[in-house]
């Protein structure tokens, strides 16, 4: 069955275009190398012919094991996987060329061919993705996205337990890093055997294209320094977004902050994310607007956002890195104590920036959400952060993807919600302690109209108005009037 294994598997890399016809015979034997295999015969198993690469992978991993070539643990098993589909992938330098070549079509047509290779190389795992709970949720202010992350598969306890046991190294330093292109991996780091990024050139500085493993949306990507260095929001980073946008027109890219707490989970390396997919924050209208002194060619205006949001609209980028520049200097100082929004503790800093980019015609558009890390005795975890009425939904900090409308909850709640449901319902149920109170309010609240038909999405619909309230707490200016008052306290400072 092995060889049967094998040869579909290099069939299928055939009809994706992964490999050329000539490559068959030398795609195969390096497969057969890796399995310690030293013979080939042409096999008429009557299996299933239309299983997918992660079926067939799935299934010469089993004989892996079996045999004895790899231990049955999670990280061996995705080191094998990694190093087979590397078989039919070409190098680094091939992949850029045939991106760039593409690119002399058109921008879409080189992302096309990038994304496409990731998925079919099985470094974007699809079959892991579509385990994902997603939909949309109604709001006030558009439709937010809700995710519960299905895609990270749990370590087996083997894993861990060797994890605990081996000695860590220093390379690569982090996920990031350009090392991770081809990296074999090693228990408690990713197998990217099957990686390749894309060489881009941003303000005259060596930068990485490439995609998350586990894309959260349409050619989720991440763009990413070279360098080993702290994420930091300045001029530059504005700067930088906007030339990406300038050469890929259709995708957004946005940066985490680059401070706790209101940062993304990886501050130790400069990296931005984008994509070719609109967010509910993007189809926000306008507010009100504003104009700010020596900027006459930059629309400036607040958007209808449960955070605190400035839009800056222009057909020239270094217009908008000026203003923007300017915007980010006057609010990293700016202090409201009424509002308890305080810029510096000391010598630490609390207020900065999280900026999307994005093209809107002819128009560049830059996105500055105003973010402060600060804490409380009431809110320890954050005053700007979920607050604690919210944690048994959503507790991680609020990063990029949050910020723009998109909700990635833990994988806990696909059972813990349908507890819920059942508790709404009146049917015996083990709703977890921290979605009591909750799971009460709701039953009173639906128990008159929920069914079986309708009761997952009522309670959908409630996880949505959570998120929601997610944002607000992260909001620094409030959608209320002294909060409205705030904000334009701090525009009138810097018009």
């Amino acid at each position: 069955m092995i060889n049967w294994l094998v040869q579909q598997l290099v069939n299928r890399a055939l009809l994706l275009k992964l490999i050329q016809q000539e490559d068959v015979i030398y795609a195969r034997n390096q497969v057969l190398a890796l399995l310690q295999l030293t013979n080939f015969t042409e096999s008429d198993y009557p299996g299933n012919a239309h299983l997918t690469i992660p079926d067939l992978l799935e299934h010469i991993n089993d004989y892996a094991c079996d045999q004895g070539i790899i231990e049955d643990i999670f990280d061996e098993k995705e080191i094998l996987s990694s190093h087979i589909m590397n078989c039919f992938i070409s190098k680094p330098s091939e992949v850029n060329r045939q991106f760039y070549e593409n690119y002399k079509q058109n921008p879409e047509a080189a992302t096309q061919y990038f994304y496409q290779l990731s998925k079919n190389s099985n470094y974007i795992q699809m079959n892991r993705i579509r385990k994902n709970i997603e939909y949309k949720a109604a709001t006030e202010y558009g439709e937010l996205d809700i995710t519960i992350n299905l895609s990270k598969p749990e370590k087996d306890p083997k894993s861990i337990s060797r994890e605990r046991k081996i000695q860590q190294t220093a390379y690569p330093k982090c996920l990031l890093c350009i090392e991770n292109e081809g990296y074999a991996g090693r228990t408690g780091h990713p197998a990217r055997s099957n990686h390749r990024m894309i060489r881009l050139n941003l303000e005259n500085e060596p930068w990485y294209l490439q995609y998350s493993p586990y894309v959260y949306y349409n050619e989720h990507c991440i763009v990413l320094s070279e360098k080993h260095t702290r994420m930091k929001i300045s001029p530059t980073t504005f700067l930088r977004l906007l030339t990406f946008i300038e050469q890929f027109p259709h995708y957004f890219l946005g940066s985490n902050a680059d401070i706790p707490i209101v940062g993304g989970s990886i501050l130790s390396h400069e990296h931005y994310q984008g994509g070719s997919y609109e967010f509910a924050m993007a189809k926000a209208e306008d507010d009100w607007t504003f104009e700010m002194t020596g900027f006459t060619d930059v629309k400036c205006s607040v958007i209808k956002w449960p955070m605190s949001v400035i839009r800056l609209r222009s057909e020239q980028i270094a217009s908008l890195v000026e203003a923007g520049a300017y915007i980010l200097t006057s609010w990293k100082k700016y202090s409201d104590e009424s509002l308890d929004i305080i810029a510096w503790t000391g010598e630490t800093p609390h207020n900065t920036i999280t900026p999307i980019a994005r093209k809107n015609g002819n128009l560049f558009e830059l996105d500055l959400v105003l973010r402060n890390n600060r804490t409380s005795a009431e809110h320890p975890l954050g005053i700007f952060h979920p607050h604690a009425d919210v944690h048994h939904i959503k507790k991680e900090n609020i990063g990029l993807i949050e910020v723009m409308g998109l909700a990635v909850l833990p994988p806990r709640l696909k059972e813990e919600l349908a507890e819920v449901e059942k508790y709404i319902l009146g049917k015996p149920n083990l709703v977890a302690e921290y979605h009591s109170e909750w799971a009460e309010q709701l039953k009173a609240r639906l128990s008159s109209t929920a069914n079986e038909s309708n009761v997952t999405a009522l309670v959908r619909g409630e996880v949505g108005s959570k998120f929601l309230r997610v944002l607000e707490d992260a909001g620094v200016f409030k959608r209320n009037p002294a909060g409205a008052d705030g904000f334009h306290r701090f525009i009138e400072s810097i018009s």
